[in-house]
């Protein structure tokens, strides 16, 4: 898998989320086995550019290349200007977000708003691509509606615009996150364009990595909610990807010692009070299927301090070793 002058070292890529795919969790990943990440999206208003939100998710030190930034936006030449702006701040690939169905931002006619106006994806496509150097990717859903499933028309457009890859989700944008992900879509734009195409949406075990693989051709997979509280998927897809079998689950000793890790993380990059906050959703995750972890989570979320945090945490996995002896 490659991505102009940038060759992934396997075929597994992290998706951009919101609130999620911050700097401590995209190296976490990385380090986890995926391939590829991108950026938190950011908007491509300049009079939010030095916002504290802003910063920190243009924040990527620290990071191995290539350092993927998503954009968002309806404009153009605004577009052209923040694909710009953020190469100067590091950016060696330009992503495109043409496939968030947040109401929020799809009020404002961005993300997967666009889909259902070929021409304006035309012109900001082919703005971002003339105004920088690096290569320009695009993240797409598979059209607005069941009547209206024109991934395939946009798949081409982005081809012929000088997109240099592509990520389709295998819903619609009315479908937000509810039903099954669908890979007809997906396969026929793999066949449709020369490009490198990412699958994504419902890959949620290495079994199923590999089935979307196979039915659609795709040249990689990307993987978003699965990897919430679940960090070591890329590596279990990898190792299924590479070896036909499937890898041994990590024992709590090693999830504790990756969450604590992620936590602490969390508290250094935002500091002690947004990071306590933002920490509360990955325990989450981290804990909902392990024997206890729902009460954990309850009595956590009234804390206020980052060493009681972690102390708590570090209990709850020495009484889990225990319990287990």
């Amino acid at each position: 898998m490659r991505i102009g002058p940038y060759s992934w070292p396997n075929r597994t890529a992290l998706a951009p989320m919101a609130g999620v795919t911050d700097q401590p969790f995209r190296q976490l990943c990385k380090r986890l086995g995926a391939g590829y990440v991108v950026s938190e999206m950011v908007s491509c208003r300049p009079d939010l550019r030095r916002s504290r939100k802003t910063l920190q998710r243009s924040d990527h030190r620290g990071e191995s290349n290539p350092i993927a930034v998503q954009i968002v936006g309806t404009e153009p030449g605004m577009m052209a200007e923040a694909a710009n702006y953020n190469v100067s701040h590091g950016a060696q690939i330009i992503d495109i977000n043409m496939g968030c169905p947040a109401k929020k931002v799809c009020n404002k006619l961005a993300g997967s708003a666009l889909l259902a106006d070929p021409e304006l994806v035309g012109r900001i496509l082919r703005s971002v691509v003339a105004a920088v150097e690096v290569p320009v990717t695009l993240k797409i859903r598979t059209g607005q509606d069941d009547s209206d499933r024109n991934g395939l028309t946009i798949a081409r457009l982005a081809e012929q615009s000088g997109i240099q890859a592509l990520a389709v989700h295998g819903r619609t944008r009315r479908q937000m996150y509810k039903g099954d992900a669908e890979y007809d879509t997906i396969r026929a734009i793999k066949r449709a364009v020369s490009i490198p195409v990412i699958a994504n949406g419902d890959i949620n075990t290495p079994d199923k990595a590999r089935q979307v693989l196979d039915y659609t051709g795709a040249d990689a997979v990307m993987i978003g909610r699965a990897a919430h509280g679940r960090p070591w998927i890329f590596r279990e897809i990898n190792y299924y990807l590479g070896s036909g079998k499937l890898l041994a689950p990590p024992e709590n000793e090693e999830i504790a010692s990756i969450m604590l890790d992620h936590v602490r993380r969390l508290h250094e990059f935002y500091g002690e009070y947004s990071g306590i906050r933002i920490a509360r959703k990955h325990i989450g995750w981290y804990l909902t299927d392990l024997p206890g972890g729902r009460q954990m989570r309850r009595r956590l979320m009234p804390v206020e301090s980052a060493q009681q945090q972690l102390e708590m945490l570090g209990r709850f996995f020495g009484q889990s070793r225990a319990r287990a002896a």
